[in-house]
């Protein structure tokens, strides 16, 4: 195997960036012009901070969203539109609805690349260098969509394994295309339930949710294995515990109980701005310490080491083995196959 494409280790590699960097901090330097990202769930939260310093870098960014002309006054309100340095652009995508993805990557495909004259072939040199996968739903109540599937799994996984397999002919062609996934620590409550992947037997709404992030976290080990020798890497980050639109469905209570913020609503110290929380997204993304790397979970700017079981950090820190297991990620993949009837990889 090429040094290009050797498996990258499950450790840290002093990246000089941690825990309270943001994403202006790890992109300073970084030029982006002539390069497209996708960021989905890009109008909000960490989503927000990371398309801003995407953009500020140069790179052309598009924005799916479900609700668009509420994302379009996010980013007027914000500075983002009109086109900033690369500009940013909105699109209509219900991750939760297939129909809804195939739209959406059908018409990024067929627009015009940047920076192409006017009257030029639609698609004749599309490429996608950064696809960012930072939407997300949280605890939600019991809901199925589509064919019935539980809806944390279908919106936060399949959604994002749908997208990326439409799109898959953009990131080939930008021939060093990186794909971030974001999961979190919420990975270590729930491995893959293949017997039960959609909670037939009975609904528990943060074992749904610790499944979608470990999804997340294997799609990234197995789409970096399928697409390295095309020079696509992916990485899968937790971003932290950040305070955002993803708490949505938490009563204040809960959060109380969980010990996130105190009886007047003053945050656990160890929450991130979401500034803080995109860094790690923006850095896995476009930082070149990391190239011909790919593969790992990320943390605090840097890759995360394994989980040491029964250690005091165990449930906040460093990745379990079951989120980064090659055979669960192979198997998933083939799940995942099936249930969306999309692989851009077959045989």
């Amino acid at each position: 195997m090429s040094e290009e494409n050797a498996l990258t280790p499950q450790r840290k590699i002093g990246s000089g960036f941690g825990r309270d960097s943001t994403a202006a901090d790890v992109i300073a330097g970084i030029d982006l012009t002539g390069k497209t990202a996708i960021v989905t769930g890009g109008y909000s939260g960490l989503g927000l901070e990371t398309v801003r310093a995407l953009a500020s870098a140069g790179a052309a960014v598009v924005v799916p969203a479900r609700r668009p002309e509420h994302a379009r006054e996010v980013f007027a309100a914000a500075g983002l539109m009109p086109a900033t340095t690369g500009g940013v652009s909105v699109a209509e995508l219900d991750l939760a609805d297939q129909d809804s993805v195939k739209e959406f990557a059908a018409g990024f495909l067929a627009g015009p690349a940047p920076g192409t004259v006017p009257g030029a072939a639609p698609g004749a040199s599309r490429s996608l260098e950064i696809l960012i996968n930072n939407a997300a739903i949280m605890a939600s109540p019991e809901r199925r969509v589509g064919p019935g599937w539980e809806s944390q799994f279908a919106t936060n996984h399949l959604g994002h394994f749908a997208l990326t397999n439409l799109l898959w002919p953009a990131l080939a062609a930008a021939q060093r295309a990186r794909v971030v996934a974001l999961s979190s620590t919420g990975h270590k409550l729930s491995a893959i339930r293949f017997d039960d992947i959609n909670f037939d037997a009975g609904y528990d709404k943060w074992r749904a949710y610790g499944q979608a992030k470990t999804a997340n976290a294997l799609f990234a080990v197995q789409l970096d294995a399928l697409g390295r020798n095309f020079g696509v890497r992916a990485f899968a980050v937790h971003p932290g515990g950040i305070m955002t639109e993803l708490q949505r469905h938490l009563p204040r209570e809960e959060m109380i109980a969980a010990g996130w913020m105190d009886e007047h609503g003053k945050l656990d110290p160890r929450f991130k701005t979401p500034a803080q929380g995109a860094a790690t997204s923006v850095w896995a993304a476009t930082a070149p310490a990391l190239e011909g790397m790919g593969g790992v979970y990320c943390e605090d700017c840097d890759i995360a080491e394994a989980t040491v079981p029964g250690s005091p950090e165990a449930r906040v820190r460093g990745v379990d083995a079951h989120a980064v297991d090659r055979e669960a990620a192979t198997r998933l993949w083939q799940v995942s196959a099936e249930m969306t009837g999309l692989n851009a990889f077959p045989g």
